[in-house]
């Protein structure tokens, strides 16, 4: 009888697995819901870009491969832009697309760090890369670039473009 039954379960054990299909099938159209609103709101912020470098007068601005707009005032041709692992310094600045300051250069303080191995804003780490020592740069800056979803929880609102003008004191390569 004992023998009947470890056969029994032996054969039962055999059968094929099934596959569990998902309880929820909502969070796929979430998903593409979300990657909607966020294209949306990219090619939003990509007009509201443009219309604040056609409304300054002053800076003729270019496009980046990744979706911000720079003006350079460079101080001196010949030298070379910062690398990944330069050691650089900056002071910068942080307006809204009207032009209203946010924070000055004293509040902000001069920031040292590395080139692309730092913890900062992807903006700042990008935007450096634009420069040579000595020059200045303004950016205009989506807000995935920025501080995003959630903002500074101070001055900067959610999903807010920036400008953001960096002055690159010194650069010294690694």
């Amino acid at each position: 009888m004992n023998k009947v039954f470890i056969l029994f379960l032996t054969l039962l054990a055999c059968s094929p697995v099934e596959t569990r299909l998902p309880v929820n099938n909502k969070s796929i159209s979430f998903i593409k819901k979300s990657a909607i609103k966020n294209k949306l709101r990219a090619a939003k912020e990509q007009k509201l870009l443009n219309i604040s470098a056609l409304n300054d007068s002053v800076n003729i601005y270019k496009a980046s491969p990744i979706g911000f707009l720079y003006s350079i005032k460079q101080a001196d041709n010949s030298k070379k832009s910062a690398k990944k692992g330069d050691l650089a310094k900056i002071k910068y600045k942080i307006e809204d697309l009207n032009n209203q300051l946010l924070y000055n250069e004293e509040e902000l303080g001069t920031v040292s760090f590395l080139v692309d191995q730092e913890d900062l804003i992807p903006a700042l780490r990008e935007g450096v890369k634009y420069l040579s020592e000595g020059d200045s740069g303004i950016f205009l800056f989506p807000s995935h670039l920025c501080y995003g979803f959630q903002g500074d929880r101070e001055k900067i609102g959610s999903n807010q473009p920036l400008r953001i003008t960096i002055n690159l004191l010194t650069l010294k390569k690694n």
